[in-house]
């Protein structure tokens, strides 16, 4: 019962507790000392004699966990979680059956029960335990009650998944989910919530839990990856949290990959571990089956066991080049091992290292020896011991899925626990490997596989870094790919080095190029729902900008008075100068909203302008000074709080700080306050002259003041507010606060105090904004008799207004005081200290606070004064000031002026910058840089290095380049300025990643890193470009960091597509020859005739050879297919002339050979060629072209192209001399009716045909394998070659395609192709049948007077009639039911073309 209690508690809060705090005052303070261990190693000695014994210990343990840890703790929470679980399963033991459904969290229970409690420091349960401590740890806010309920729901597995991946603690102890328990904060972190669509947290997670939200693993599991995938694409890679989020997201995806095994702690179900545990056992025997199968095979005749060469890995002593070639080694040593440690998880990964191994073998030795051929038979009984054994019991349970790899071994299934990048990883791999071309042959192939070392040792000595697709996808299947930018450089790198190892004309070059281009593409759909561009860094500057207008036009003081309020009054024309521009806040807002400022000087420049004419207009002691002041203070706190004193945004406006600011103000107060103090006195003797006659009223020493008195009933004291009668009719009362009370001699009551005026009552402009019910105090005192008082009123400081409200006055008759009015100067001041005589009004709080509502001035006028906003267009920006800067240098020339700054063109140019210039014959223009500027004889000059772009330089079309890369070059010219078209900016890598100018548009931002070396055809890095320090009055950009590096993409090579294109006009008949090749082989009726090189070579036999003739230019005729008008003049080089030769005696050698691989033996042969004969090759291609220069007929008009063959010669040797049945063919006009027409063809004496009927073509040799217009020549019959009763052996087929005229020449044998139409490929082979039975005894081949009159509908055949029919002319009955009925289709589309060429012709 003891180790029943251990096992159960033994796991998710006992990390803590499990080793001894090995800190030197924890001993100080525990006195006993005792651990999980500890007691382990108790029971395992028997130490406890019973429960209770053990109780102490877990009591005491507890205790000293609580002792030493503060309350609230972590550790001590687990203590008291720790206890109460001990208690709860000591109850159940005492007072309860034995239950076989207690919770058991597999592969953390120990079997027996006490096992894992003897192996000390050493065992290995512990690190596990410690990974996935914290099951049961809770939060500090949950309570005890939540801690409960959460330990009851262990047994769910939804529960038991999100605790391990929040329980989950590194090799200290410190918990990897502790960053994902809350979201981030939206004040510090704004841009988290503008980059992350659907943030989630752990909390969101466990809430959503709690609610019952998650059905299945599979929803939570989604949940969490959501919170990884978000966690990794805002943090950095080599970030702490995105190191945290890799590691969690890694241990949730063991968790879910045992549960599928049934070996997980996600797996409750212990009932069905002895079923598990078959199971297990089934899988290991199967696979020592499998090994035996292969350890026991022997040779059938020596009885030589088959594996002994696979036993062990070769001696890196005598085998040293092995291990370079083989990255991955691998023995039947190595694969027992792992079957008796049981490190295979599954029977496939097992069955993929013995494939691996057998790879290995073949990869490395030879083909025909004797470890490639004992290779191949230990691989087949492999794969037949497991079909005899069956299906894995695995895979015949339908409740249990695994994560198996497909069959072939190459790519796994797209599951839904594969990552986001796992998928698209699988997804670039499976485009690239599965794509197959026109004919539905696999380029990927050839790639599969590197070659052997033996086969093609020169290949590892061209290429350093040699990898093949297997390699690429074990890359992937170990997880060391960490971006798909990863994968594609792999990719890149084997076509690159495919590319440099074969020639540009060979097939595998063509191969590599189009895969290479299938990548992109790929990678391209990928990223089309992703914003993996730089951020528009205009529009985050202008953003920038607003929200700092906006908070400085917010701004408030404590009572919530905006301080932009006051300067709403400054005028948009400076007086003291007239001739600027209007400018005041209501314009630079509409130049902020419409998106004008794109520097931030610009628009600091215009607000100070605004507040430093606000404090000039006005006295020192005045509110819009003190605003103004307030106002710029404030705009220079919150610019440095945006910009991050230069961290987001570098700009010369951050030079201007606060101690220029209180040094300006100072200065100005120096100045003015001396001149104000003057003003003052001029004024008051001004009123001293105005009032010289009649003296104010003065209190008189005499009178009895009273502090209250009455009248008609109604009392009034000192302190409180009136209503007195206006001096003019139709005007508001006036508002007056009683100062002194007192009764005249006469018996007259009187008042005198202080008015308040309201907004109506004062001289402000028709911007300003006021409170509602705001009055001012004035500077006006004067005495009123009580019997022209109205009634009492109220008004209440600014500070009390909102919060307090009078007791027993109407709302109405409520008013609100924050400034005083000054009617002299007619300006307004702020109230500092209310001083006014003590009301005996109470104030009381108001229920709901007021809130601050200013409303306009009854002068306000709903259209705003549009005149001073018309200067600015919507459609401008506002420009920086500047001014042409001339510098000295040394050396200058006479007559030259430089300069670091000058306008030209109403465009500013400084040193360091970049412009466009013109460039003819080239699609891009050049760049170049201006690093000297100068001005001669009334014209503009520059000097610089010229930058070009990628297609100027010589690489692979491999090769990749960063978007908008250019590259410097050795070229540095003077220009005139004439030839400059725009501005850019050409930024270094660096500076690429982190930063931009704001006033470029990121089409104009140039990457460039590398020197374009125009000798060595090399690209090389350089430090970087010069730099240049400017005087103070050359204004200088401002760049935008980035808060997040960007990714700069790669994209294809400017050459690939072009490239290809050429390529696949070289190979298209080269590919259609070796179809026909294949397809005649295939047919059975067909006699095989060995095919001979066409052209004279060492390898040639002594028959004559016919001479080769150079193909033609066939113009593109409307009408014809792409194909047939993609068909041109052949670039002729000697390889393509080697290929043409050397690839039918290679055919010849292995007829079973595909087309990739022969035209990788035709590569090698060429390479292996000597230099010499490489030459003469070159001389022989030179010359064939210079002939086809000089055969070329002057007329280039469209004409039936004839069939050609592809890279195969004819089967048929001439004969010198003629014969009978020459066929001449003439030139051919075209037709106007869109068909090509056919000459009037002449049928010498004794050529056989039929009537009216011309032949439409002859089949010419294309000796290079490569698409073009057929030779030209005359068709030579030789004797006893086409005999009556006699089949031919039939040549190779042709395709079926309209061609050039020839002229005949007496050494080619006569063929005639199919005609254009779309049943060219059913019915080729039935027109050079037909060819077949001409004979010189018989104008016509049969009776035409019976067949143009014979139907279908009419005839009836026998079976012996049908089976003497000429059913092998055709490869298949193609649409029609039955080949009968496709024969008598043929004839009468064959009938058809004759009467159509002889009415045309007139025949």
């Amino acid at each position: 019962m003891i180790g029943g209690i251990v096992t159960f508690f033994y796991v998710g809060l006992t990390s803590d507790f499990s080793v001894l705090f090995f800190i030197s005052y924890y001993y100080a303070i525990i006195k006993e000392p005792i651990d999980l261990r500890m007691i382990a190693q108790r029971i395992q000695i028997g130490h406890y004699k019973s429960i209770s014994a053990m109780t102490k210990d877990i009591d005491l343990m507890a205790k000293n966990a609580k002792t030493y840890n503060e309350p609230g703790s972590q550790i001590f929470k687990d203590a008291n979680t720790i206890k109460k679980v001990f208690i709860q399963r000591k109850t159940e033991l005492e007072h309860a059956e034995p239950t076989k459904s207690s919770v058991r969290i597999r592969g953390w229970c120990f079997y027996p029960e006490t096992e894992g409690l003897d192996r000390g420091t050493d065992s290995p349960s512990l690190p596990f335990c410690c990974l996935y401590a914290g099951s049961v740890c809770y939060d500090e806010e949950e309570s005890e009650a939540e801690s409960q309920s959460s330990s009851m729901e262990i047994s769910n597995p939804i529960f038991q998944l999100y605790e391990a991946v929040r329980g989950a603690r590194n090799s200290q102890g410190q918990v990897f989910a502790e960053p994902f328990q809350q979201l981030p904060s939206r004040r510090e972190y704004p841009d988290y919530f503008q980059q992350i669509k659907q943030p989630i947290c752990l909390l969101q997670i466990r809430a959503k839990m709690k609610s019952g939200e998650y059905e299945s693993l599979e929803q939570i599991e989604a949940d969490l990856t959501l919170m990884f995938e978000n966690a990794k694409r805002y943090n950095m890679p080599n970030s702490s949290i995105y190191k945290r989020a890799f590691r969690l997201q890694q241990i949730m995806q063991l968790l879910r990959r045992d549960d599928e095994d049934g070996d997980s702690i996600l797996s409750f179900d212990t009932g069905s571990s002895k079923k598990k545990s078959h199971k297990k056992n089934v899988k290991k025997n199967r696979m020592k089956a499998l090994y035996a199968a292969v350890l026991e095979a022997r040779e059938a005749r020596t009885n030589r066991r088959l594996c002994d060469l696979f036993m062990f890995k070769p001696s890196k002593k005598d085998y040293p080049d092995y291990y370079k070639v083989i990255l991955e080694p691998m023995d039947l040593k190595t694969i027992e091992h792992g079957v008796r440690a049981e490190r295979y998880v599954t029977e496939d990964a097992m069955m993929e290292d013995m494939r691996l191994m057998f790879r290995n073998a073949r990869h490395y030795n030879e083909e025909g020896s004797q470890v490639y051929n004992d290779a191949d038979i230990l691989e087949k009984i492999l794969n037949n011991k497991r079909k005899e054994l069956g299906p894995p019991p695995e895979e015949q349970e339908v409740g249990s899925p695994k994560l198996k790899l497909r069959k072939s071994g190459i790519s796994p299934k797209k599951s839904k626990y594969l990552t986001p990048l796992q998928q698209k990883l699988n997804e670039l791999y499976d485009s690239v490997r599965n794509f197959t071309d026109r004919r539905g042959r696999r380029l990927s192939t050839i790639f599969l596989r590197l070659p052997s070392r033996s086969e093609l040792p020169d290949y590892y000595a061209a290429i350093k870094k040699p990898i093949d697709m297997e390699r690429i996808r074990s890359h992937m299947a170990t997880g060391r790919y960490q971006d798909v930018d990863a994968l594609v450089e792999d990719f890149a790198l084997m076509f690159n080095n495919a590319c440099m190892y074969n020639e540009p004309e060979s097939l595998i070059y063509r191969d590599a190029l189009v895969l290479h281009r299938v990548l992109l593409e790929t990678r391209k759909q990928q990223e089309g729902g992703e914003d993996s561009g730089p951020p528009a860094v205009g529009l985050l500057v202008r953003e920038l900008i607003r929200n700092l207008f906006v908070s400085v036009m917010s701004h408030q003081d404590e009572e919530r008075r905006c301080y932009s309020d006051s300067l709403a009054e400054i005028p948009a024309v400076d007086p003291a100068a007239p001739e600027k521009p209007p400018l005041n806040f209501e314009i630079i807002r509409m130049n902020v909203e419409h998106g004008r400022y794109r520097r931030l000087d610009v628009f600091q420049e215009h607000v100070f302008e605004v507040l430093e004419k606000a404090r000039r207009l006005h006295r020192t002691d005045s509110e819009i000074f003190e605003d103004a002041v307030e106002l710029q203070h404030f705009l220079i706190k919150i610019r440095d709080e945006l910009c991050k004193n230069g961290e987001i945004l570098m700009s010369t406006a951050l030079s201007y700080t606060y101690k220029h600011l209180q040094s300006d103000v100072d200065q100005e107060k120096r100045e003015k306050i001396p001149k104000e103090i003057e003003e003052d006195k001029k004024k008051a003797e001004e009123e001293q002259e105005k009032n010289k006659g009649r003296e104010p009223w003065q209190p008189h020493p005499l009178l009895d003041y009273v502090q209250e008195c009455s009248f008609d009933n109604i009392t009034y004291n000192v302190g409180e507010f009136v209503y007195v009668e206006p001096s003019e009719a139709n005007l508001q009362p006036h508002i007056v606060c009683i100062e002194r009370l007192w009764e005249d001699s006469a018996g007259v009551m009187w008042l005198y105090g202080c008015w308040f005026y309201r907004p109506s009552e004062t001289f402000h402009v028709a911007t300003r904004k006021f409170l509602e019910k705001e009055v001012f105090k004035s500077d006006y005192y004067n005495r009123v008799p009580l019997s022209k008082v109205l009634g009492k009123c109220v008004v209440v400081f600014v500070k009390d207004y909102f919060k307090m409200q009078p007791e027993g006055f109407k709302a109405a008759d409520v008013y609100v005081c924050e400034s005083r009015y000054a009617a002299r100067i007619k300006s307004f001041k702020k109230i500092k200290i209310w001083a006014v005589p003590e009301s005996p009004v109470k104030l009381v709080p108001r229920e709901v606070p007021l809130p601050v509502v200013r409303v306009a001035s009854m002068f306000a006028k709903p259209d705003l004064d549009k005149a001073s906003l018309s200067h600015a267009n919507p459609g401008s920006f506002e420009d920086k000031e500047r001014e042409d800067v001339p510098m000295e240098i040394n050396g200058a020339e006479p007559g030259c002026q430089y300069y670091e700054q000058l306008c030209y063109n109403n465009m500013w140019f400084k040193l360091g910058d970049c412009v466009y210039i013109q460039s003819h014959g080239l699609s891009k223009p050049r760049v170049a840089r201006i690093e000297k500027l100068w001005l001669q004889n009334g014209t503009t000059f520059f000097f610089g290095p010229i930058f070009i772009h990628p297609e100027e330089t010589e690489h692979e079309p491999t090769k990749m380049f960063y978007k908008r890369e250019v590259f410097l070059s050795h070229l540095e010219e003077t220009l005139p300025m004439t030839c400059v078209l725009g501005k850019c900016m050409v930024s270094s890598f660096k500076e690429y990643l982190s930063c931009r100018p704001t006033e470029y548009s990121e089409e104009d931002i140039l990457l460039c890193e590398s020197r374009y070396i125009e000798t060595e055809k090399q690209v090389k890095k350089f430090k970087g470009l010069k730099r240049f320090s400017y005087s103070s009055k050359v204004v200088e950009d401002e760049i935008y960091y980035f808060r997040k590096l960007i990714v700069p993409q790669k994209e294809a090579s400017p050459f690939l597509d072009k490239k290809i294109d050429e390529l696949e006009l070289k190979l298209a008949d080269m590919e259609d020859g070796d179809d026909d090749m294949e397809d005649m082989d295939e047919d059975d009726d067909a006699p095989v005739t060995p095919s001979m090189p066409q052209m004279q070579s060492s390898l040639s036999s002594d028959m004559d050879i016919m001479p080769y003739t150079p193909s033609q230019v066939t113009p593109k005729v409307k009408g014809l297919s792409k194909k047939e008008g993609a068909k041109r003049k052949m670039n002729m080089s000697g390889y393509i002339l080697f290929s043409s030769e050397m690839r039918a005696v290679i055919k010849a050698r292995h007829p079973d050979f595909s087309f990739g691989e022969l035209s990788r033996l035709v590569g090698t042969e060429w390479r292996n060629l000597e230099a010499s004969k490489k030459a003469e090759y070159e001389e022989r291609a030179a010359k064939l072209v210079e002939q086809q220069e000089r055969e070329r007929p002057p007329q280039k008009q469209a004409s039936p192209r004839a069939g050609m063959m592809g890279t195969y010669g004819s089967p048929y040797m001439p004969m010198q001399g003629p014969h009978e049945g020459l066929l001449s063919v003439a030139q051919m006009p075209p037709h106007s009716a869109g068909l090509p027409h056919l000459p009037p063809h002449r049928l010498l004496q004794g050529m056989p045909g039929y009537p009216g009927m011309s032949h439409q073509g002859m089949m010419g040799s294309v000796m290079n394998g490569i698409a073009g217009s057929p030779a030209q020549g005359n068709f030579i019959q030789q004797p006893g070659m086409f005999s009556p009763g006699q089949h031919a052996p039939p040549p190779y087929p042709g395709q079926g395609q309209l061609g050039q005229p020839s002229h005949l020449q007496p050494t080619t044998p006569m063929f005639v192709a199919p005609p254009p139409k779309t049943q060219k490929v059913l019915h080729s082979e039935a027109y050079l049948k037909y060819i077949e039975g001409l004979n010189a005894e018989s104008t016509t081949v049969s009776k035409w007077d019976q067949t143009l009159k014979a139907q279908r509908r009419d005839t009836h055949l026998t079976k012996e009639q049908e089976s003497r029919l000429p059913t092998h002319w055709l490869k298949s009955k193609g649409a029609h039911t039955t080949m009968v009925d496709a024969l008598w289709r043929l004839r009468d589309l064959m009938l058809r073309d004759s009467l159509n060429i002889c009415q045309t012709y007139n025949l």
